[in-house]
């Protein structure tokens, strides 16, 4: 219950915990250059989960500006580098990973933007017995040099994660005959990309 009345008012200050950021543009037609950007940016997030779920080192890596920074918790550093560390990360622990981003918000401050997005990423642990499901957010902030933008920052925040058990149906009779997700030039991502 509340101690006190509580102003709900439009012109009502905004509490101490409560922030304008990322409000202030909202129901703004947008520019033609500011919907590019947003396009652009949202390329740049859809790639870097394509990067991780292919386990595409290079792919990861041209996202970032080479001195871009990440903080994913147990690393802490430049993002090249993190780049080629989180390949062969993925692959000691998990099969297959899928990572989804959802509710991204985008605030721009000239040649800079600052974004939230919503993560879900699904990890299918060795064996094919159990799937581990993030939900948490980045927190990225981008740089545009010249013509394109590429992240500068991200932090990974965590909201939380469960396991759960899995009963592998790839090879069933009903999928058996479907294309199967795979890294690198195993995925058919890659032939296809290629016109192959």
């Amino acid at each position: 219950m509340l101690s006190q009345a509580v102003d709900v008012s439009i012109d009502a200050p905004l509490l101490a915990t409560e922030t304008k950021i990322m409000t202030e543009e909202i129901g703004t037609i947008p520019l033609a250059e500011q919907i590019a950007d947003r396009v652009a940016i949202h390329d740049i997030l859809n790639l870097h989960n394509r990067g991780l779920d292919r386990r595409d080192k290079h792919t990861i890596q041209s996202v970032y500006w080479e001195d871009a920074t990440v903080d994913y918790g147990n690393f802490k550093g430049n993002a090249h580098i993190f780049a080629n560390l989180v390949v062969g990360a993925l692959d000691t622990v998990y099969e297959l990973t899928r990572h989804s981003l959802s509710n991204t918000l985008i605030q721009f401050s000239g040649e800079k933007a600052r974004c939230e997005s919503t993560v879900e990423a699904g990890h299918l642990l060795l064996g094919a017995k159990q799937e581990l499901v993030f939900h948490g957010r980045y927190l990225d902030t981008l740089a545009k040099r010249g013509t394109q933008w590429k992240i500068m920052q991200r932090q990974v925040v965590m909201d939380w994660s469960k396991r759960i058990s899995v009963m592998d149906e790839r090879n069933d009779d009903a999928f058996c005959d479907l294309a199967k997700g795979a890294h690198l030039d195993r995925d058919p991502l890659y032939p296809f990309l290629n016109g192959v």
